[in-house]
């Protein structure tokens, strides 16, 4: 039987998108970024976090790269991986570089990064994030990596309502007030993560979502990326509760 079935138009798509993204947040956050989150917590958090996507975020955008897809695509993604993996066009170091240094200033060694023993729901969501980036279409694995791993429950607001650029003292004052400062005394110098992401991340986001919502136009891309994108969340969800009950948070 012949598929009939209609594309969505660009605002539904986007907006079926933005559900998914906005279902994007844990019950347990607010804890690990609260005051009564202890250092051997934050631990278990940030060695899972970085062995789960942030060590390999460049790998799982080079793979996609290497899938061929559209030119303007490919230019995106090299910048992208440019930035991951060098820092060339922001401050000159690596994002997993920049991490490890935010974790030194936590009092975390890099050497408690290697060899991270993940959860069962955490190996559930990397392999997960390994097979669509390796398996998966270039269009679907672009929409997983730079729209749902890269992004938050603030897209709708970071991409339907972006903020203009923020100068230096503007980044300054956020990272003064982020929850590892304020919380646990971090000295601001760890964490040039932050300012980094502060710098860049904004074109970031506006280039993921301009990407995929100019080459989904297909009705079965768009449902392929929509089932895809919600299994992601799913997987998500799982990993986040399974690090929450490692903690020995509660709801």
């Amino acid at each position: 039987m012949e598929n009939t079935m209609k594309p969505l138009s660009n605002d539904q798509f986007r907006e079926k998108l933005m559900a998914i993204m906005d279902r994007k947040d844990h019950w347990a956050w607010p804890q690990f970024c609260g005051p009564q989150i202890t250092k051997a917590q934050l631990e278990t958090h940030y060695r899972q976090e970085y062995a789960v996507y942030v060590r390999d975020f460049p790998v799982f955008l080079s793979r996609i790269h290497g899938k061929n897809p559209p030119r303007p695509v490919r230019s995106e993604l090299a910048r992208n991986i440019y930035e991951e993996d060098t820092g060339g066009l922001s401050l000159g170091q690596s994002h997993p570089d920049l991490f490890l240094t935010m974790m030194l200033g936590l009092g975390f060694e890099r050497a408690h990064f290697r060899d991270v023993s993940l959860l069962a729901e955490s190996r559930a969501y990397r392999e997960w994030l390994d097979k669509i980036t390796g398996e998966g279409d270039w269009l679907t694995g672009l929409s997983v990596v730079t729209i749902f791993v890269e992004g938050s429950v603030h897209d709708r607001q970071e991409v339907l309502h972006p903020s203009p650029p923020k100068d230096a003292q503007h980044i300054e004052e956020i990272v003064q007030k982020h929850p590892l400062v304020h919380n646990h005394g971090v000295d601001p110098k760890y964490l040039d993560l932050i300012r980094v992401h502060l710098m860049v991340e904004a074109s970031h986001r506006q280039a993921a979502w301009k990407a995929v919502l100019d080459y989904a136009l297909g009705a079965a891309d768009q449902q392929l990326i929509l089932s895809t994108m919600q299994e992601s969340l799913e997987h998500w969800l799982r990993y986040r509760d399974g690090v929450a009950r490692y903690c020995g948070l509660r709801k």
